[in-house]
Formats: C-alpha cells, sequence, structure tokens
C-alpha cells in the first residue's frame, strides 16, 4: 500500500495505519486512546485554536515557542481535531478554570496519533523485509 495513503488515512481516523494493516488489536487501543484523550481535553475546555498575541504578552521566548509548538501537535489527532473545529468546540485559547489539563490531552491526542503512524510504518517496514 501506498505511503502517502496510509499516512494520510491514519492521520484521518486515528489508529487508521493499523487498520489497514489487519492489525485490529493495536486500532483499538491507539482509537481508544487518542478519542478518550481528545474528548478528555473538550471536557476539560482545553483551547484549539492559535496562541493570540495577547496571550503571550509577558512571556519570554522559550515559553511562546513551547505554546506555540503545542498548538501545532492539536491538529495531529486528524479525526478528532477536525470535527471539533466542524462542531466549534471551544472557542478560545483560555477558557475555563482547568483549561491547562484540557489543553495538554488534547496535545497528547496529536501525539499519540503520531505515535501510530509511525509505528505502523516500522511495522510495514519490518514485514517488507
Amino acid at each position: 500500500m501506498n505511503a502517502v495513503v496510509l499516512a494520510a488515512f491514519g492521520w484521518l481516523v486515528p489508529g487508521g495505519t493499523y487498520l489497514l494493516m489487519r492489525r485490529y488489536l493495536q486500532f483499538a487501543v491507539f482509537a481508544i486512546v487518542v478519542w478518550t484523550a481528545f474528548g478528555a481535553g473538550i471536557a476539560l475546555q482545553g483551547g484549539l485554536s492559535w496562541p493570540q498575541p495577547a496571550e503571550l504578552a509577558g512571556l519570554n521566548t522559550s515559553a511562546t515557542w513551547i505554546l506555540r509548538a503545542g498548538a501545532l501537535s492539536k491538529p495531529l489527532a486528524g479525526g478528532p481535531y477536525l470535527a471539533a473545529q466542524v462542531f466549534g468546540w471551544p472557542g478560545s485559547f483560555l477558557e475555563g478554570r482547568v483549561h491547562e489539563y484540557g489543553t495538554t490531552l488534547l496535545m497528547m491526542a496529536g501525539l499519540f496519533n503520531v505515535l501510530a503512524i509511525s509505528t505502523a510504518f516500522d511495522l510495514r517496514k519490518e514485514r517488507a523485509s
């Protein structure tokens, strides 16, 4: 199977690369982990939007880069991120009292999805050898 198709499907459907490889247990584990982390992040009012300059005011350069890197990791969750954008969950970067935990879970969901894609590619290389 084409690597680009695998990566795109794996991004859109969390754990989807395992589904295409017929590794159903790994697919179920990653799908549950990504959707649960993303859902908990939304429930805890984590922010999905890019941090605005007013929200970064007073922070040093390294803290600003860390916040921006975290914002870049959220779209890596794929399907859950697209669903959140379509339904408008949540609106601003800082919303509510526990937004830090929610934002961290949203970032983790994206990183778990990247982990699923990368490990599936490693398995694919091993199978080809």
